[in-house]
């Protein structure tokens, strides 16, 4: 019999993330609410974040004013709530994957993938300026894209 005191110290951690819209086009900004949410805080426990974009051209930062990340390097957060925003720099696909990880070697991945938004020829049409046309299925259709 071990009469030493079994202390655990390392608990599992779930990232959550709120909707966010699939199509981006370039120069626009999504704002990607997360909550880091660990089954225990622990007295010594970190996390970092670290990104990788493999489709397309944009910048992440974590916070309004926060300053661009760069790929692949670490960055600190704390448990709770933070918020990640993406600038889409192209107009490509853009994917990108976030991880967030804890120093006992865990870690969940975040996989954002982004559509081009196309600006098409009836972009400035409104339904609601031309309320006498009738709704047709093609217009009822490319409205609600």
């Amino acid at each position: 019999c071990d009469r030493r005191l079994d202390v655990r110290t390392v608990y599992p951690f779930q990232v959550t993330t709120m909707p966010i819209p699939k199509t981006l086009a370039p120069g626009e900004e999504v704002e990607i609410r997360c909550t880091l949410a660990p089954e225990r805080i622990v007295k010594g426990t970190r996390y970092t974040l670290r990104y990788f974009q493999y489709d397309g051209r944009g910048a992440l930062r974590i916070g309004r004013r926060g300053k661009s990340l760069t790929p692949n390097d670490r960055y600190a957060i704390a448990p709770g709530h933070f918020t990640l925003y993406y600038h889409s720099l192209s107009a490509e696909r853009q994917s990108l994957e976030v991880v967030i990880e804890d120093n006992h070697g865990q870690s969940q991945t975040l996989a954002f993938d982004f559509n081009s938004k196309e600006k098409d020829a009836d972009s400035d049409y409104s339904l609601l300026s031309q309320p006498d046309e009738p709704l047709t299925e093609s217009a009822g259709s490319r409205a609600s894209q």
